[in-house]
């Protein structure tokens, strides 16, 4: 009986450190290895355009420091602001992320309601790049340069028709502070993404077009097939440095840069936002990134602001400042 009973306690004594054993290892075997499939990065924009230029560059080193794709869908409309709610709404788990441009910041001026807050349905990754703009014209355009394009304007505001790429993009925002520093009203023509646009100015349909270098600067180099009237930052462009500001040529304090960040779904697992924000990292340190970056003469924002928190301060006070400009220009949409 003895020997049975000391059995049955060595059994039982097994039996429960291999349970204990079991669970101690579950929590860290629930925890799967992330990522385990492709990761989708929507574009708020269309194929082609400013913001897709960037995605396309990005997704490729993003996915080789992943291990896994990172496929840039476009979900277009709204001004951009189906995209950020579709993303909103996402399962955070890390494989639906969204990258935008300033428009997170001036959404909340211009539209009356939104399906999002971009202040608090999200967490960030971090900033990305600032982009220069550029101020251009149909290449059979009356003026010659930036004092004759502004005699131009004022004279003949009724007929100069000006370009966006559609409300709330960046392009309506350059326009809008343009026209609005020179004090005329010109006739808008919004179109669904900046390549129609451009395609559109470089056909001769429409007068002017303020948009970024990522999608500008090579048909700029191109010579022969728009004009340019100056660059939006406060220092001209090393990539193009005989084109001067609009600053210097009378438009003081005239600054449009565009940003953009990188967002996933509120309640993303920390590791997994590190894990992104380590991939977005190693992609803007990429080669190939910069080279390309370097033709579009724009380059990455600093690493010290490639940070959550960086990013989200920078979409708090951006926020501010351009729901300041444009509640005082009566600028909204439904």
């Amino acid at each position: 009986m003895n020997l049975k009973k000391n059995w049955k306690a060595r059994s039982l004594l097994a039996a429960s450190l291999g349970a204990c054993l079991l669970a101690a290892q579950t929590p860290a075997a629930a925890q799967a290895p992330w990522p385990e499939k492709p990761i989708t990065m929507v574009v708020p924009y269309s194929a082609g355009g400013p913001t897709d230029v960037v995605a396309r560059m990005l997704a490729i080193p993003m996915g080789k420091s992943l291990g896994q794709t990172v496929i840039v869908e476009n979900t277009v409309g709204a001004g951009g602001t189906i995209a950020p709610a579709r993303v909103a709404k996402a399962a955070p788990n890390g494989y639906t992320i969204l990258i935008h441009h300033m428009g997170m910041a001036t959404a909340p001026a211009l539209y009356k309601k939104l399906n999002y807050d971009p202040l608090k349905d999200f967490e960030y990754v971090g900033q990305v790049m600032d982009v220069p703009m550029t101020l251009l014209s149909r290449k059979d355009f009356p003026a010659s340069n930036f004092q004759e394009l502004l005699a131009y304007v004022k004279t003949n505001k009724d007929k100069v028709t000006l370009a966006n790429a559609g409300i709330g993009a960046v392009s309506q925002l350059c326009g809008m502070l343009f026209a609005h520093q020179i004090g005329v009203q010109l006739t808008t023509v919004p179109y669904k993404g900046a390549g129609p646009a451009l395609n559109d100015l470089m056909g001769g349909q429409v007068d002017l077009l303020c948009d970024q270098t990522t999608q500008t600067a090579p048909v700029i180099k191109d010579g022969n097939r728009v004009k340019v009237f100056g660059v939006t930052t406060p220092r001209r462009l090393s990539s193009m440095p005989n084109i001067p500001t609009l600053d210097e040529q009378g438009l003081k304090g005239f600054d449009v840069k565009v940003w953009h960040g990188i967002y996933a779904p509120k309640g993303t697992p920390p590791a997994v936002m590190e894990k992104l924000n380590t991939a977005l990292r190693a992609a803007l340190q990429d080669d190939m990134v910069k080279h390309r970056f370097a033709e579009l003469s724009t380059e990455a924002v600093p690493m010290d602001k490639v940070t959550p928190e960086a990013l989200r301060t920078h979409l708090a006070a951006e926020t501010e400042k351009w729901g300041k400009v444009i509640r005082a220009a009566g600028v909204q949409a439904d």
